[in-house]
């Protein structure tokens, strides 16, 4: 069992106050033609009401693969956990057929780079609240060069075409950290844009040019080539920074994106 770590910090660890958080935060609306998108993963109270806009669009589907970057470099670089996971709200269990039929070929079966990471374990409680009936494939990050990206994509494709399953791929990343607002504004905007281009060899030299604190800039690339795969656009669905709800002099930037069919 993969228990919560960050319940009573960055969301809340009562089953009641969570839900009453989430039912501010998501209006359900789905739109069955998202096949991937971007959230952030910060604290509720600051970046809550931008991935609620998100999950308030992610469709129903079978399973969610859910992509976040490795903050605390624990275990492997390339790792996908097969154990359920619990957060307030219930236990989510981990479609095993699908991790199975990945290749892994980059892709490990690990749990230690899971055990510690907060990036995926603050997707799924918005999925609990917003659905019923879902696994998840949680794929965590510590390389997040575009080969990488590119192989991790295709180990989801694979699986998904083996398996016939209906998936959403759900790209868990804040945007630029620890800049004044202004600034931290500016500089999301320049990589919101080269996202939406779905160009992602260039995405990559934004990034690197910009020398970006994108966290999860990696899972972004993964969602960006699985929808490119699918024939999607991509669309801003919202923008806000933590200096939106406390100091603007040093703040985190959070963008919520949809890849529609």
């Amino acid at each position: 069992m993969r228990h919560p770590v960050v319940a009573g910090s960055f969301y809340p660890s009562s089953r009641e106050s969570l839900l009453a958080m989430l039912a501010e935060f998501v209006k359900r609306n789905p739109d069955e033609r998202i096949k991937a998108c971007v959230a952030p993963h910060a604290g509720y109270m600051y970046s809550g009401k931008t991935a609620g806009k998100i999950y308030s669009l992610v469709p129903p589907a079978e399973t969610y693969v859910i992509i976040g970057p490795n903050h605390t470099g624990y275990g492997s670089m390339v790792a996908v956990s097969t154990d359920t996971w619990s957060t307030p709200l219930g236990e989510v269990e981990v479609d095993e057929e699908f991790v199975n039929a990945m290749p892994k070929v980059i892709v490990d079966m690990d749990e230690t780079a899971h055990r510690y990471e907060h990036s995926i374990e603050v997707q799924i409680p918005f999925l609990q609240y917003a659905h019923d009936n879902f696994k998840i494939v949680p794929i965590c990050l510590g390389m997040q060069d575009e080969e990488t990206a590119k192989e991790v994509a295709h180990e989801i494709i694979t699986a998904e075409e083996k398996t016939a399953r209906k998936i959403v791929v759900i790209a868990s990343s804040d945007m630029h950290h620890y800049l004044p607002d202004r600034r931290c504004r500016e500089a999301d905007e320049k990589v919101i844009e080269s996202i939406l281009s779905m160009d992602v060899s260039n995405y990559y030299r934004t990034i690197y040019g910009m020398q970006a604190s994108v966290c999860g800039y990696g899972a972004i690339a993964v969602a960006m080539l699985y929808a490119k795969h699918h024939g999607c656009k991509a669309e801003l669905v919202d923008y806000s920074t933590s200096g939106d709800v406390a100091d603007k002099s040093s703040v985190v930037g959070y963008a919520a994106i949809g890849f529609r069919q």
